[in-house]
């Protein structure tokens, strides 16, 4: 009768804590992303879905993958079609909830070729530049203010052989893996480092964004203070230390 009793209670309790989820948190989180290697990949292998995973599945969300293009991703987060996208700034986007924690920091590179001058983020203006479509340099990083979109990546390196724009401006690992492609020839390029820039989710700006932008703020601290979160870096052969000061001490 006791050990009846202690799983009537056991099964009350694990109800109420269905129940008390279900009104503040989903029990899933939709997220979509461009496919970056080892990062978001459409595998659903890479350092920030291993983080994204570490962060709700813990406390019963589901986290559900998808792989779309930048921009589609923030279309489908403003429609309210996902619940956040992976890899924005910080107000990028208007009408977004952004979470007070990043979770990354992105090493921004600058790719020519190598008999063009060094440029510095001082110098860079002069020069004719190319941009991914929806990548918001020029917000954040000072003296950008005209540019090329392109559509694709693949276009970068065939308008820097035509001498068609001086500098193509990415991610460092995005440049690295265009320049190690096969059939291209390496050295002829050259990467400059010209600044980072801090990375969030951006989440929909509704009561579903609200409510999972609170739970990602504070399971982010949780792996942070646990080391669970440098182990995640360490374990994908990510740099860790452009974040670190960016977040909550340790108490």
């Amino acid at each position: 009768m006791r050990r009846l009793l202690c799983l009537l209670l056991c099964l009350c309790s694990l109800s109420a804590w269905a129940s008390e989820r279900a009104v503040g948190t989903p029990g899933e989180i939709r997220v979509v992303s461009e496919v970056w290697v080892n990062y978001t990949q459409a595998d659903g292998r890479g350092l920030a879905w291993d983080l994204l995973r570490a962060i709700y599945e813990p406390q019963g969300v589901r986290l559900s993958l998808r792989s779309e293009p930048y921009v589609r991703s923030v279309g489908l987060v403003q429609r309210g079609e996902a619940d956040a996208w992976v890899g924005s700034y910080r107000h990028e986007i208007d009408n977004i909830i952004y979470p007070h924690w990043p979770y990354d920091v992105d090493p921004i590179g600058v790719l020519g070729l190598k008999t063009s001058p060094q440029p510095t983020l001082a110098t860079l203006d002069r020069y004719r530049l190319a941009w991914m479509r929806g990548y918001a340099f020029d917000r954040y990083l000072d003296q950008l203010k005209q540019r090329n979109e392109l559509q694709r990546r693949s276009s970068a390196l065939p308008m820097l052989d035509g001498h068609r724009i001086d500098y193509f401006i990415d991610a460092r690992p995005e440049l690295e893996e265009m320049i190690a492609a096969r059939g291209v020839d390496a050295s002829v390029y050259r990467i400059t480092d010209v600044g980072s820039i801090p990375l969030y989710l951006g989440f929909a700006n509704n009561e579903r964004g609200r409510a999972l932008a609170k739970l990602y703020d504070s399971r982010m601290q949780e792996l942070y203070r646990s080391g669970e979160l440098e182990r995640l870096f360490a374990r994908w052969h990510w740099p860790y230390a452009p974040l670190k000061p960016l977040l909550p001490p340790k108490e």
